[in-house]
């Protein structure tokens, strides 16, 4: 039993595959910076894709997970509808499995195509790590990566 509760732990921390465990620093209903040249401006999280959570609690999204957004400012062809997009930064603390606490001053999400595809060609400003590693498209249309 406890070897099983050590596993799960390793796992958890990012030591043996899977994800590691970044704090979810945006609910459902949180307001991000859009910073692709896609026309969005302001996006509003609507749902966390691939959320496996408990009844009655707000779906919350973290660097580098997809999500259901809607677009609340920018030209008029894009207001008003649903993308989905990939958080890159945000402002609650998070800890990296080599110990470090990251935030950043802004909370910032791509839009993207459900493919993973950037709808975008550009993206403004710095990317997280995580965000980078998950999301090779994305990585590579990013001029900063911290």
């Amino acid at each position: 039993m406890a070897a099983r509760a050590r596993m799960r732990a390793l796992i958890a921390k990012g030591m043996l595959g899977g994800r590691p465990k970044i704090s979810k620093g945006l609910p459902a209903g949180a307001v991000l910076k859009c910073i692709d040249n896609t026309g969005a401006k302001e996006l509003r999280v609507v749902q966390v894709m691939d959320y496996k959570g408990r009844l009655r609690r707000v779906p919350s999204a973290a660097v580098g997970d997809r999500i259901t957004a809607s677009v609340k400012r920018g030209t008029p062809e894009m207001r008003r509808k649903l993308f989905q997009a990939v958080i890159v930064r945000q402002k609650q603390p998070y800890r990296r499995a080599e110990g470090v606490w990251m935030q950043f001053e802004s909370n910032a999400a791509v839009i993207v195509t459900p493919d993973g595809e950037m709808k975008g060609t550009e993206i403004r400003g710095a990317v997280a790590k995580e965000a980078a590693e998950r999301w090779p498209r994305i990585a590579s249309a990013a001029s900063i990566i911290v």
